[in-house]
């Protein structure tokens, strides 16, 4: 990494700092606990919505979770149409095809259910909906100029935190490069986490997307942007992840895990709205993009690896998780590092995730990482991990394959 770079990326961290640092705190109103799903639907009534979108996906409507909650809007005079094309890594095309039912039903308010697809998808139609152009042309920072239409949001996974975020991820319908939609007025007016909700959720699916926010929660922590509001909620969802994501996916039916669980990922979205992500998700966002590999599931496969090739750059940020969480009473900051890192590798194994992935070829091994690196370059991460740095982490997951 040469030092023109370093500048440059120091220079864009501090000017974009600056930006965030003046930035209002979120304000929601949070209904949590089983049945605020239909305390969200009562509220959404109260505040003088008569037509309303709810946008989802067709596993969702299958599984009868959309019907009970459109009957409830029926019953209190709100009208509902449903929009459920929603898919994994939902493109601009799929935004596109929701607004046009928007408008077509002539709605006042847009309700997100589902995971950070659904709720991504969700965000970008209300924004767009008052915008006046192609939903595409929101991609970058603050290009919302119009508040959006009421958006509220109900999500069936603890994991990506979208229903607290400033932002949304869409990708580009030909290429499927990850775009970013990203502007405070995005954050949802009004939330709902019903554990009832997420009791049907699979074992995997629950240990890929706990294992989400959890890399969104420590990713905040080590950040150079992090700071003591940020670092507080950080601290909260981690220490909840390690307590209660094993107990979510051991029994399903839990619902003081489940409730805790979507706790802690409302905790990390919170975190990861002062100080965006970092380069787990650099280097994740390029697996899924190649292979279709669930983000969830990368991010918790990459994490410790990337943890350990930035070790001198968060050793000490480590060595405080480590500590606070009980994982090492002595020694120095890199044994208590250690201890932190062995953690995740000991989580992701009672878990039942992989230390490797078979889908990654080593002949993509320098176009991923060098996609990976560009990425990493404009965030705030706490070293800039050069071509080289991410083809190491690469090779190690060929190796324990």
């Amino acid at each position: 990494m040469t030092f023109i770079k370093r500048v440059i990326h120091k220079a864009y961290l501090g000017m974009m700092a600056a930006v965030i640092r003046f930035m209002p705190p979120d304000v929601f109103t949070l209904f949590a606990g089983e049945g605020s799903s239909r305390q969200l639907v009562g509220h959404i009534a109260g505040q003088g919505t008569s037509r309303l979108l709810i946008v989802s996906d067709k596993p969702l409507v299958e599984l009868g979770l959309i019907q009970p909650l459109v009957a409830r809007c029926d019953e209190l005079g709100v009208a509902c149409a449903v929009f459920d094309g929603v898919l994994p890594d939902p493109t601009f095309s799929i935004v596109e095809a929701g607004l046009e039912v928007f408008r077509q039903h002539r709605a006042d308010a847009v309700l997100a259910i589902g995971g950070g697809s659904s709720i991504d998808t969700g965000k970008t139609i209300a924004a767009a909906a008052t915008n006046g152009f192609a939903p595409r042309k929101l991609e970058g920072y603050f290009k919302v100029k119009h508040p959006p239409v009421p958006l509220y949001a109900i999500p069936t996974t603890s994991g990506t935190g979208s229903e607290v975020t400033k932002g949304a991820v869409i990708a580009d319908s030909d290429t499927h490069l990850k775009a970013y939609v990203a502007d405070p007025k995005m954050v949802p007016v009004a939330v709902a986490l019903d554990p009832a909700l997420l009791t049907g959720l699979p074992p995997a699916i629950t240990a890929a997307t706990g294992m989400d926010a959890l890399t969104h929660a420590i990713e905040a922590y080590i950040s150079v942007w992090c700071n003591p509001r940020c670092e507080r909620y950080a601290l909260a969802a981690i220490k909840m992840i390690f307590t209660h994501l094993p107990r979510a996916y051991q029994n399903g039916g839990d619902l003081e895990a489940r409730e805790q669980m979507s706790l802690a990922a409302c905790y990390a979205g919170l975190a990861i709205n002062d100080t965006n992500i970092g380069n787990v998700h650099a280097l994740a966002h390029q697996l899924g993009r190649v292979y279709g590999i669930p983000h969830g599931l990368a991010n918790a496969v990459v994490l410790p690896y990337v943890l350990e090739e930035t070790f001198d750059a968060c050793a000490s940020r480590l060595a405080n998780l480590a500590r606070v969480l009980g994982f090492s009473e002595s020694g120095s900051d890199g044994e208590a590092a250690r201890a932190f890192i062995a953690e995740v590798v000991a989580l992701n194994q009672r878990l039942n995730i992989a230390a490797g992935l078979d889908k990654l070829a080593a002949a993509d091994v320098e176009d991923l990482a060098s996609a990976a690196a560009r990425e990493g370059s404009r965030l705030p991460v706490p070293v800039l991990v050069p071509r080289e740095g991410f083809a190491s982490v690469l090779q190690r997951l060929l190796v324990v394959v």
